[in-house]
């Protein structure tokens, strides 16, 4: 195994951990094998994670940032609650390793401040995008929310586990657009 040369041991181990979930899910996830991967021992990632539940933690706070970030992006960008839903879908397919952990709270440590922080901005952000959602149409603001969570939620995981009609087409952007055009309809 050729030696570890990278200035940031943290940074790597998470790419490794990506590499891995992608490959065979959270349950495969092991720091020695992650060690192995980035070649230091297995030392190195217990340093900076102490554990599997330490990595996985991390791993769900950056998935969270990552999803404030691309949420908060696509509604100032476009103010539409369509596009804030098809942005949604595009990260859980994108980003399938960070988003099988996020909702996990089995696989990590769900009071960890960090992902506490980074959970409770995507939620602002998720919901700034059903602000314009008609409460006369839907209901409470809560519940218009959830409601919308849910549905790009439940397209993202069925995506991810491969259980769209390929009838449907291969452009998942286009299929989010249209569910949630269909089930919001006039709410842009």
């Amino acid at each position: 195994m050729p030696p570890y040369h990278h200035g940031d041991l943290r940074r790597a181990v998470l790419e490794a951990a990506v590499d891995a979930i992608t490959e065979s899910g959270p349950a495969g996830v092991s720091l020695r094998d992650l060690a192995r991967r980035v070649g230091v021992s297995h030392a190195g990632p217990v340093h900076h994670f102490k554990d599997k539940a330490g990595l996985l933690t991390a791993l769900a706070t950056e998935g969270f940032a990552l999803l404030a970030d691309t949420l908060t992006a696509t509604i100032d960008r476009t103010d539409s609650f369509a596009e804030m839903g098809v942005a949604y879908v595009r990260f859980a397919v994108e980003h399938k390793a960070h988003f099988e952990v996020m909702f996990r709270p089995d696989l990590h440590h769900p009071d960890d401040p960090a992902l506490t922080e980074a959970r409770e901005r995507a939620g602002a952000a998720l919901s700034a995008g059903v602000e314009n959602v008609g409460e006369e149409r839907t209901g409470p603001q809560r519940v218009a929310g959830v409601a919308a969570w849910s549905l790009v939620h439940g397209l993202a995981t069925l995506s991810n586990t491969g259980n769209i009609d390929p009838a449907l087409g291969s452009d998942l952007g286009a299929l989010a657009q249209q569910v949630t055009v269909l089930l919001f309809k006039d709410l842009d």
